[in-house]
């Protein structure tokens, strides 16, 4: 397990999985959704280990401390050794309301959604929730 001592952070969050392409890492950082030791960076800002990198991804704000710096992207299962989540229990509580808030609830027997309750529920799995801003 080789480290090179610093990597860029769009770079970084890519290859530990934060985010599925190096471009959406990049543009979250663009868009002021990326922090290093609680200071807004930029896509080519160079991180090295033990720094803290928070990720607002709404509705939730992920903390990361990174523990070293792959050459390359690693699979999912090596990301421990990478680096460390330390999200505050709150926060990652707010995923969990927002998922059942999703999911809609229909008491049993119920029969199927109306044309009306089915275009409200296709409206609220098409909110783009990328865009909140918090």
């Amino acid at each position: 397990m080789e480290h090179s001592p610093l990597a860029r952070i769009d770079k970084w969050l890519w290859m530990v999985r934060v985010f599925k392409t190096r471009n959406l890492a990049s543009e979250a950082c663009r868009k002021g959704r990326v922090f290093v030791n609680g200071l807004e960076a930029k896509a080519s800002k160079e991180v090295k280990e033990w720094d803290t990198i928070s990720v607002r991804k709404p509705p939730v704000l992920y903390t990361f401390t990174i523990v070293g710096i792959p050459k390359n992207r690693i699979g999912a299962k090596l990301i421990h050794e990478y680096l460390k989540d330390i999200t505050p229990a709150d926060e990652l509580e707010k995923l969990n309301v927002k998922l059942s808030a999703f999911q809609g609830y229909r008491p049993p027997g119920a029969g199927r959604p109306t044309k009306k309750e089915r275009r409200t529920l296709d409206e609220i799995r098409t909110m783009d929730i990328d865009d909140w801003d918090e």
